[in-house]
């Protein structure tokens, strides 16, 4: 038997913008194509209240919307998402797609689209998008991280180990000290991007063509916006504080990405301390043990590699790319109309993804794993020679340092140099306290 043809939905419209954009193969984000069908039909159950349409067709458009926004009908938004710089194709997908499951009787334009135009309801579907994902989805994962890394500090707070700066030896520290450190990249990352959703959660809806609501009850956006927060239960969602400035732009959105690139920058760090730390096992730094997920080498028996940093690095590189992106794309849109949305939607609702599933696998396969190498962290401890800081009070810098280059020219111990140079068994042995020493000021 042939295969049976699905039945598809979308009309005229949708056709001429997959023929007109054979770009990239990938469509506009499906979590923006669900805040279409959210915004259509909650507009639509409005606009009846407010006297413009008429209550059973209203109702009608409202089912429609939300088996759209369940993701029922994902296979019926095909276009590229490399398209007109409005989003205007998809909003008419959609509107097509909506006026079919109504049998037609809303009309793609007249009804399904009353009160809109592309230019409010496409951006604040992606803004709504961009909430839901990362208030969701990212926050909770970044959270998750967070968590993880202070039951790490907690558990090695005792471990004793050489700081380094430059990648150069420095003063003890420990290794809980650094995790906590981690955590809090993670804390101030999670502020961040929280503060700059209060912004992302202003959206556009009720300008239509240029900020001014041509063809738009004075009521039918704020009652929209109440009905979304109702249902999506995002509190965030509010008026704008200037309908021109809402439309023109997509500040909030280049800001919101801003935030990501932080934390990106912040995984950077702790995912590169992490691998550097687990090096070896026997040439390398080796504090800590790594989990090992699977074979490092297909021709090195035995070797082991920190394939979830390396997995973090360049999940990080690819956020990083995708602000870049979207910050010009932000710059983009002359007068009353950024024209850059579906770029930035796909880069920014990427960047919400990857960051999201990535802190997850990070937590759960690799930090949460994390052993101490004790006998790696005593060696890097006691050999480190700026131990000899803490003599700095009571012989004095220059001693100190004449101390630590004998120590390094000779290879003897630090204590042998020290005593050989006049400094007293009691006063080294007192000051060279390893754990007091990485206390600092806190011992």
């Amino acid at each position: 038997m042939p295969p049976v043809k699905k039945k598809t939905l979308y009309g005229g419209e949708t056709k001429k913008a997959v023929e007109n954009f054979p770009i990239s193969g990938e469509t506009v984000p499906i979590s923006v194509i669900h805040w279409l069908g959210r915004i259509k039909g909650t507009a639509a159950l409005v606009n009846a209240e407010l006297g413009n349409l008429d209550p059973a067709l209203a109702q009608e458009i409202a089912d429609a919307g939300a088996a759209i926004a369940a993701g029922e009908h994902d296979a019926q938004f095909p276009i590229d998402v490399f398209q007109t710089g409005s989003g205007t194709s998809s909003n008419m997908n959609t509107n097509e797609v909506i006026s079919a499951l109504t049998d037609g009787k809303a009309h793609p334009n007249d009804h399904v689209n009353f009160g809109q135009s592309s230019n409010d309801v496409f951006p604040s579907a992606v803004h709504l998008a961009a909430l839901d994902e990362t208030t969701n989805r990212l926050l909770p994962a970044l959270k998750q991280l967070e968590k993880s890394f202070d039951r790490k500090a907690k558990r090695f707070k005792d471990v004793v180990k050489s700081g380094r700066t430059h990648l150069m030896d420095a003063v003890p520290v420990t290794l809980g000290a650094e995790f906590a450190g981690y955590a809090a990249q993670m804390r101030l990352g999670q502020e961040r991007v929280s503060s700059a959703l209060v912004h992302v959660g202003q959206i556009p809806l009720g300008g239509t063509a240029t900020g001014t609501g041509l063809n738009t009850h004075p009521k039918f956006a704020e009652e929209v916006r109440k009905r979304l927060v109702k249902d999506s239960k995002l509190k965030l969602i509010a008026a704008p504080l200037d309908p021109f400035e809402a439309q023109a732009n997509r500040d909030a959105l280049v800001e919101l990405s801003g935030a990501l690139k932080v934390v990106a920058v912040s995984l950077t760090k702790i995912a590169q301390d992490i691998a550097l730390m687990g090096s070896g096992p026997r040439a390398g730094i080796g504090e800590i043990f790594l989990p090992e997920l699977q074979k490092g080498s297909s021709i090195m028996p035995g070797k082991v590699n920190p394939v979830l940093p390396e997995v973090v690095l360049q999940v990080s590189a690819q956020v990083i790319g995708n602000d870049t992106a979207i910050t010009i794309g932000g710059m983009q849109g002359q007068f009353e109309l950024n024209v850059r949305i579906p770029l930035i939607a796909r880069n920014l609702l990427q960047s919400i993804h990857l960051l999201s599933t990535t802190t997850v696998a990070f937590a759960e396969k690799c930090v949460d794993g994390i052993e101490v190498n004790k006998a790696g962290t005593k060696a890097s401890a006691e050999n480190t020679l700026a131990a000899a800081t803490a003599l700095n009070g009571a012989i004095g810098y220059d001693a100190a340092a004449a101390i630590v280059k004998e120590a390094s020219a000779s290879g003897k111990p630090l204590r042998e140099v020290a005593l050989s140079a006049g400094v007293e068994a009691k006063l080294y042995d007192e000051t060279i306290n390893l754990r007091k020493i990485a206390a600092g000021n806190q011992a």
